[in-house]
């Protein structure tokens, strides 16, 4: 989806224009990866916009500066209140947030310590990742291996991570494929590129544990509190490679790709090739909840209260 504008952009605790937020080439991030961030999306109930688990978001966020030693300045309320009122200032809804932090210009060595911390958020026009359609994805087993302990640290959202991240999704779609699933140094199923991967067999509900080099993510805690609630048995433990093609059923999560079904893995069909039952039964429940079709239960939304809209794509 091609990158859409919006009037302006938050930076340090200021609303600076869209095209004022840039940053000079020898940036410590550009030359070693040095950034940390996040994806939150905001809805569209009829109560009016509203973020999904933006608290959460931020969480992470923090977890990841305080993970690269990088001292972010600003407290969780405070970059939470800045993504609302960002929000509101563009007046474009539904949309993607993207919070950033990154060393900024400074010494041009690998050592950051001089290279100021940079947070920057944006919000733009985001539409359904990975397909366009309801009948799932065709998925395939990577020949990257996803991070292994000890390297770079999984449990951080750095940009770093996802060089990894490029290199299995540009083979998946070079494939044919729609997504890449990458297994751990030890030979289990870890994530996709940009998400978590569940499978169900026999009305078990399974996904990898952090261990395996899994990004916490908050779409998967979403389901995984989703499924107990519904009292669907759920089992957090390593996934074998073959257990993805003798799934009943497969699903990936994330901020972008939310609940999105896996229809085959390696060319082989999971279950019937269809969207399973557990799978269509989270996905009303998550979505019912984002689009205000269901009470928020769980209190995962965020309101923002609303200036003027502005047309999606302007």
């Amino acid at each position: 989806m091609a990158l859409e504008k919006t009037d302006r952009v938050w930076h340090n605790g200021k609303l600076i224009r869209w095209e004022d937020a840039t940053v000079h080439v020898m940036s410590h991030v550009i030359h070693y990866g040095s950034s940390i961030f996040e994806g939150v999306r905001c809805y569209n109930p009829p109560s009016g916009p509203a973020l999904f688990r933006a608290d959460d978001h931020i969480e992470r966020l923090i977890d990841s500066a305080k993970i690269y030693r990088m001292e972010v300045g600003f407290s969780r309320e405070e970059l939470t209140c800045a993504m609302v009122d960002l929000v509101s200032t563009n007046g474009v809804w539904p949309c993607y947030l993207r919070p950033v932090v990154f060393r900024g210009y400074g010494d041009a060595g690998v050592s950051p310590e001089n290279c100021p911390v940079e947070v920057y958020i944006c919000n733009y026009p985001w539409g359904k990742y990975l397909t366009q359609d309801d009948s799932g994805v065709d998925a395939c087993v990577s020949s990257w291996t996803r991070i292994a302990p000890n390297t770079l640290p999984a449990l951080a959202k750095s940009g770093a991570n996802y060089m990894n991240s490029q290199l299995i999704r540009m083979e998946a779609t070079t494939n044919g494929y729609a997504e890449g699933i990458a297994l751990d140094v030890h030979g289990y199923v870890s994530e996709g590129s940009g998400e978590n991967v569940f499978i169900v067999r026999h009305g078990v509900l399974q996904t990898a544990p952090l261990g395996n080099s899994v990004l916490p993510g908050i779409t998967r805690d979403s389901v995984l509190k989703l499924a107990r609630d519904l009292g669907i048995p759920v089992v957090e433990a390593g996934v074998p490679r073959e257990l993805l093609y003798i799934a009943d059923e497969a699903f990936f999560t994330g901020t972008a790709a939310e609940i999105t079904p896996i229809r085959s893995i390696d060319r082989i069909p999971v279950g019937d090739g269809t969207v399973g039952p557990l799978t269509s039964l989270l996905q009303r429940e998550f979505f019912g909840i984002v689009r205000g079709e269901k009470p928020d239960r769980f209190h995962w939304l965020t309101q923002v209260p609303v200036r003027s809209k502005q047309p999606v794509g302007v």
